[in-house]
């Protein structure tokens, strides 16, 4: 079997343009290019590494519209690896794929977008976020967005096609997939291309990878055969020499244009190996010439280029050095490239890595704390509890009362009166001790049990000539109240300064301006400083239970007369 190794640039060339004429001249106009493409073919056929071909490929196939080369290239590659081809070559597809993404999922569309007009390119997936709504209809990373709710993107810039993709609720994508991205930081930077494996060969050795054909110092010389029939023509057309002794053989040293030997190709510095079966590996200049006019019919088998230099002038050496040195930079600045875009890529990568690991641990973080917070908030409210428990014992379920809360009581009989002391008045019987329905603890609060009489907390000298009363005040919002006075100050007494519409005070509407407290919640206030008033207030507000209990002197109305003015 004959491999491409075997066959000469000039038949590979015929080969390839046979095969797919528009792909490598319209999609390659460089001829070094060209060149390079079909020596990493000869290349692949010498050490047959798969993957190093077509990292190599990926070098001169580095634009989405030169992809159709690695089908143009496919037939070139064994059977036994067009499968393995397959799977390292982009898969694209020019079917156009749609599909419906939530805009207002709370996880969002789950894609990044890049490109647009102003980037001269269309518009990629360029990252997907795992298990998302995209990655689960089936987007891939590679996909080129070509409409959105029906519209062509094609002229529209990265901005306008955010804004498009906000305009509805279900939003409607189609994509082809292209399996390259591409890499432009700002409108001044020069488009690049990179493919979504980031796939890049990287030999060592230099045997197999772009690197080792640049530095080699030229092309690998192949043999090739011709075929010349000297029946009706006056010669080959063509001069011979013999080579050096360090270069042995017998090479054409001249060809002359339009003749025959110029016709099947033959060129300066091709090295004859064998004429008719003769082998010209030992043979001298005579014998050689003798050989090629034996016959009128001629098989010549030549080694292409294989002594160009020996016929070259110092003119034509240098500037086959210039190419050469420049063709190697090329590659050898494509090969750096490649591999910086792929550090780019892996730097982005650990990046992205670290950024998820710190969010994931500030997510900790903040359960954490959240969870300390509930902690400390059930610990205040124990606190709270504990501390109800030892100022008015374990809750129990409220007991039916006689009358209707919030009411403002009128003034018991006397014989229901107690001093704060727990000294009875005299006219009271025994059994009348069963009556009386208020308890005083060791802190001096007092719980209120039903048809309790308020006037029972205090010693006739503290009510005497005051309307006393007991209100019950349901807790809804803020009991917008607000108190003055005191023992130490001139008024020598707590008063209400001002009730506030709309607050749970306003509301219960037993209470005005003007009225003395006496008691919050159990606790007396007559001989209290305002501060320690304001606290009593704010304590039984704030803690547990649906109401609080005030005793008041209601302020006697005022009298009108004495405010009328004559004239």
């Amino acid at each position: 079997m004959c491999y491409i190794n075997e066959w000469p640039k000039r038949f590979l060339k015929t080969f390839i343009q046979q095969y797919s004429d528009y792909q490598v001249n319209l999609l390659i106009d460089n001829e070094a290019e060209k060149d390079y493409l079909y020596d990493v073919l000869r290349m692949y056929h010498q050490s047959m590494n798969l993957p190093v071909l077509v990292g190599d490929l990926k070098l001169v196939i580095n634009e989405p519209s030169r992809l159709p080369l690695f089908d143009a290239i496919r037939p070139l590659i064994p059977l036994k690896h067009q499968v393995e081809y397959d799977q390292l070559t982009p898969k694209r597809s020019r079917k156009l794929k749609e599909v419906r993404l939530d805009r207002l999922h709370p996880e969002g569309l789950g894609i990044s977008v890049r490109g647009g007009v102003e980037f001269s390119c269309g518009l990629f997936i360029s990252q997907l976020v795992k298990g998302g709504q995209a990655d689960n209809v089936g987007l891939q990373v590679g996909d080129e967005i070509v409409r959105i709710n029906g519209y062509s993107i094609s002229s529209c810039t990265h901005e306008e096609v955010i804004n498009l993709i906000r305009t509805k609720k279900i939003v409607s994508i189609k994509v082809r997939h292209i399996g390259m991205i591409p890499v432009k930081s700002s409108a001044d930077e020069p488009l690049k291309w990179q493919y979504v494996d980031q796939f890049v060969s990287d030999s060592g050795g230099g045997k197999g990878s772009v690197a080792g054909l640049a530095s080699s110092g030229g092309r690998d010389n192949k043999e090739k055969k011709v075929f010349i029939s000297l029946i009706g023509t006056k010669g080959m057309g063509c001069s011979i020499s013999s080579g050096p002794t360090q270069k042995p053989g017998i090479f054409i040293s001249n060809v002359k244009p339009g003749s025959l030997s110029a016709e099947v190709g033959l060129e300066v510095g091709d090295q004859i190996v064998e004429v008719n079966g003769v082998d010209f590996a030992n043979v001298d200049h005579k014998e050689a010439v003798r050989v090629l006019k034996s016959s009128r019919t001629l098989t010549i088998s030549v080694v292409a280029g294989a002594g160009k230099e020996l016929f070259m002038t110092e003119e034509e050496r240098q500037k086959e050095a210039r190419l050469r040195e420049q063709e190697r930079q090329e590659l050898m600045h494509q090969k750096r490239l490649a591999l910086e875009t792929n550090k780019i890529i892996k730097e982005q990568q650990e990046k992205e890595r670290l950024r998820k690991l710190e969010i994931s641990q500030k997510a900790a973080e903040e359960e954490e704390r959240y969870r300390r917070e509930i902690e400390q908030i059930t610990a205040e409210e124990e606190k709270f509890k504990k501390e109800w428990e030892e100022d008015w014992g374990p809750k129990e379920p409220p007991k039916s009362l006689k009358t209707v809360t919030a009411d403002v009581h009128s003034p018991p009989r006397s014989k229901h009166k107690i001093d704060l002391k727990g000294v009875a008045h005299d006219q009271l019987e025994t059994d009348d001790m069963d009556e009386v329905i208020m308890k005083q603890d060791k802190q001096g609060f007092q719980k209120y049990l039903e048809d309790f009489d308020p006037y029972s907390m205090f010693t006739p000298e503290q009510i005497m000539g005051k309307d006393v009363r007991l209100l019950r005040i349901k807790k809804e919002g803020s009991l917008d109240l607000a108190v003055e006075g005191g023992i130490d100050s001139p008024v020598g007494k707590i008063v209400v300064s001002a009730i506030y519409e709309g607050g749970a005070a306003d509301k219960h509407g037993g209470i005005v301006k003007g009225d003395e407290i006496l008691a919050v919640n159990g606790k007396i206030l007559i001989d209290s400083r305002l501060a320690e008033a304001q606290a009593t207030l704010a304590k039984a507000w704030n803690m547990g239970g649906d109401w609080i209990d005030l005793v008041i002197a209601a302020s006697p109305p005022k009298e009108y007369d004495d405010e009328m003015t004559f004239f």
